[in-house]
């Protein structure tokens, strides 16, 4: 005959190598044959210098099993008539509706057209090839398992952009948050490699980590950011200490050209910046025909990808500086008494150990903890000689002294920064009591912002382990006994248990320098 038909003539017995990096392929049908003519005529099979991987199912409700365990596999090569007459049509139909793969191609093979018939099977099933085992020789096998594969890569490729850009978008609404900036680069990263196609490490680097480049005299070394692979355990480090050799000269080349340097597998694209900062992007396994198209696309991206971070980079350095400014001026105020030290910064770390346990959010903690400095910004109206008074203040001077919450809260209302507000809230409310005797209106209990109940646990514990005007420093023994009388009375009573099961941590903060 012109051709060999795959099932018109018995199989040899032929044994299966399983290679490093594979395609998954299962084979589902019932007859043991099937399973092996196919093995034997796709055995040499190659795509992207990657074999086949053969998984076999002998009925639909082990093929079903098949897909569970390996949610990776590549092709499905299924039958239709098994146990029963349409038992390959419930696999595949519980491929795509169970198992939610959508990702695998299912190539529906048949012995017997008329019990499923072509049209009707394309049309209500999510297929993507029909063939009559009667037309399927090794040719139009070995045809239909490649096209297939390279359909499997781009949706790959496609769904690993997809994920990419969720990323970067996630990273976007976050800009706010902690790690904001590293998903974000994680996210470019990923991006890239998804531009490229197949890549085995990536990492990017920057001389714009340094805290303080000019005292350190590194403000032109580079150092790993973010990195996929062996370069995770590489981040915080100058990069002349990861790379050596080849790619170290490489990845000079690109910083000296300013340009992007492609070795055999692998990539240094430098990254362009309006502030003269050094930036550099690292890939390898780096496909050896990568085309002019992908060259360009690598360009664009390596010169927009630091133009964004920059933008991230600088928000946080205004973010940083607001913060700061909230410190130093709560700081301003703490120095006008006769009291040293940095009692705004621990009473702000205190606040936001309270609110973790407490229960409060992530973000409400961090707004606590940064707008705890303002609690007494209101003392700049009150006059020296009452802020520094060693004597108890008689009646007109005490008068005088609790108008600085409502001072407080005059300057600092109406803001547009959330940090403003609830600092605005805090001095209002730090010296109200959880019984109602507090000032500057009395409220009670619940009525008492959270925010203000958590300040005046905090400010009153660390004032009285530290020595002020008008007193010794107390010792922990002492100050516990203290707020425990105090509780139900000054102090919410939760947060005073809170306090006093957690008291080591909160010491932890008394004892640290947070100059550092």
């Amino acid at each position: 005959m012109a051709e060999d038909f795959l099932f018109s003539d018995e199989p040899e017995e032929e044994i299966v190598t399983i290679e490093q990096g594979t395609w998954k392929l299962i084979i589902v049908d019932d007859e043991p044959e099937v399973h092996a003519v196919t093995k034997l005529a796709l055995s040499d099979f190659k795509f992207q210098g990657k074999g086949l991987e053969f998984l076999s199912a002998y009925s639909g409700k082990k093929a079903q099993e098949l897909i569970l365990k390996h949610p990776d596999v590549a092709i499905v090569i299924l039958d239709v008539v098994m146990e029963s007459d349409d038992a390959g049509l419930k696999v595949a139909q519980f491929i795509r509706e169970q198992a939610k793969n959508n990702h695998v191609r299912i190539i529906l093979r048949t012995g017997q057209p008329g019990q499923a018939p072509e049209r009707q099977v394309i049309v209500n099933y999510d297929i993507n090839d029909y063939k009559s085992k009667t037309e399927l020789t090794a040719q139009k096998l070995f045809t239909v398992v490649m096209s297939s594969l390279r359909s499997y890569r781009d949706i790959l490729s496609i769904e690993q952009s997809r994920q990419g850009l969720e990323k970067i978008i996630i990273a976007s609404r976050d800009i706010f948050s902690a790690h904001s900036i590293e998903n974000f680069i994680q996210g470019v990263i990923q991006q890239l490699t998804s531009i490229i196609g197949t890549v085995d490490e990536a990492m990017y680097a920057t001389t714009l980590v340094a805290s303080n480049p000019i005292e350190n005299g590194c403000q032109n070394k580079l150092v790993v950011f973010s990195g996929q692979g062996d370069f995770e355990e590489s981040e915080g480090k100058f990069l002349e200490d990861v790379l050596s050799g080849e790619q170290l000269n490489a990845c000079q080349q690109s910083l000296r050209e300013k340009s992007i340097v492609y070795k055999d597998d692998y990539l240094f694209a430098y990254c362009s910046s309006e502030c003269n900062h050094n930036s550099m992007l690292y890939v390898s396994g780096v496909p050896k025909n990568i085309t002019s198209s992908h060259k360009h696309l690598i360009e664009i991206f390596s010169q927009n990808v630091q133009i964004a971070y920059e933008n991230i980079q600088l928000q946080s350095e205004i973010e940083d500086t607001q913060r700061e400014i909230v410190y130093r001026l709560g700081e301003a105020v703490e120095q006008r008494s006769s009291e040293t030290g940095n009692h705004v910064k621990r009473v702000a770390h205190i606040a936001y150990k309270l609110a973790n346990l407490y229960g409060l959010s992530d973000v409400e903690a961090e707004i606590l903890k940064h707008a705890t400095p303002l609690h007494d910004v209101g003392k700049i109206v009150i006059p020296d000689t009452i802020i520094n008074k060693t004597d108890r203040l008689n009646s007109d001077e005490w008068d005088l002294m609790k108008l600085h919450p409502e001072k407080g809260y005059q300057i600092l209302k109406n803001s547009r920064r959330s940090i403003i507000n609830a600092g605005a809230l805090i001095a209002r409310e730090h010296h109200e009591k959880w019984d109602g005797t507090g000032y500057p209106r009395g409220l009670k209990g619940d009525n008492i912002h959270i925010y203000g109940r958590i300040v005046a646990l905090a400010d009153v514990y660390d004032s009285l382990r530290h020595k002020r005007c008008y007193k010794e420093a107390w010792d922990l023994e002492k100050t516990l006994r203290e707020i425990q009388k105090q509780k139900g009375l000054h102090f919410e009573p939760q947060l005073v248990d809170l306090l006093s099961s957690n008291i080591q941590l909160f010491e932890k903060i008394l004892s640290v320098n947070l100059d550092s």
